[in-house]
């Protein structure tokens, strides 16, 4: 095999949310693979956020406002994108919210609003982008998932429901659109040190870990968070020829959480 095949050189990749966390270093790992990024946020500080973090890494990357639950907004973006950077090769759709809201006290409105942005603006976006990529003949589309695509936990109803319905929308993009060499796979992140969960990672007092830390590090075999970074090689991966044949597949970097039942009290 060619080991080019894992590189990105010459691709245009529009990471969703890639402002900050997870689809910052995803977007800046494809970047380093040689990958042009471009991005979104809902803000325009959050883009310009975004952009100077890039520029300090060395990244030329170009980043626009847009809410991905409008239809509109995205569908001119991506000709926008189409017409002044190029077709979209690689699409990460990555932006998501989560309610930590115990189901019966959670209102239809915040259910709704979680599955707006992580279930159907990901179909938005990937609609956006899925023709021109038949009309050029591939593309790669890479949705981030989460271990809640399998499982289900205390206050995340909204979250799990909406993780496991982008699984299968993956598999059904796979199962349209294959034939049209567009590989549509996952990424399902574990637990992963973020600004967001410092304060589960914090020392208490004594010194002991969060009792979450300790939950954690006790149903993960590797025995630790992941980091942005662990997301990065399988990332690329995924967005590369190497992975032409993998398709409909999701790929959970979690430390082995969902290989494991548990040690025995």
């Amino acid at each position: 095999m060619d080991m080019k095949a894992f590189s990105l050189e010459g691709k245009v990749a529009l990471v969703t949310g890639a402002s900050y966390g997870i689809g910052y270093a995803i977007a800046a790992g494809m970047a380093k693979a040689g990958a042009t990024i471009v991005f979104n946020d809902i803000k325009q500080e959050l883009v310009d956020k975004g952009l100077a973090a890039y520029k300090e890494e060395g990244i030329e990357a170009h980043g626009f406002v847009c809410d991905v639950t409008d239809e509109e907004a995205v569908q001119k973006m991506v000709k926008t994108i189409e017409e002044q950077i190029g077709g979209i090769d690689i699409l990460v759709n990555n932006a998501g919210i989560i309610k930590r809201i115990p189901m019966c006290e959670m209102s239809a409105e915040q259910f709704r609003a979680v599955i707006d942005v992580d279930l159907n603006a990901p179909f938005i976006v990937s609609k956006a982008v899925i023709p021109s990529m038949i009309q050029r003949g591939h593309g790669k589309i890479i949705n981030i998932c989460s271990m809640m695509s399998e499982l289900g936990r205390e206050t995340v109803s909204a979250y799990a429901a909406a993780k496991g319905g982008l699984k299968m929308l993956t598999r059904n993009i796979c199962s349209e659109y294959g034939a049209f060499n567009i590989q549509c796979n996952g990424i399902g992140p574990g637990y992963i040190e973020t600004p967001q969960t410092a304060p589960l990672r914090e020392r208490q007092a004594d010194g002991s870990r969060h009792p979450f830390d300790q939950f954690i590090i006790s149903k993960t075999p590797a025995a630790r968070w992941g980091t942005t970074d662990d997301l990065v090689g399988p990332a690329v991966f995924l967005a590369s020829e190497a992975s032409n044949f993998v398709n409909g597949h999701v790929l959970y970097v979690d430390g082995g959480i969902l290989a494991y039942i548990g040690k025995q009290p």
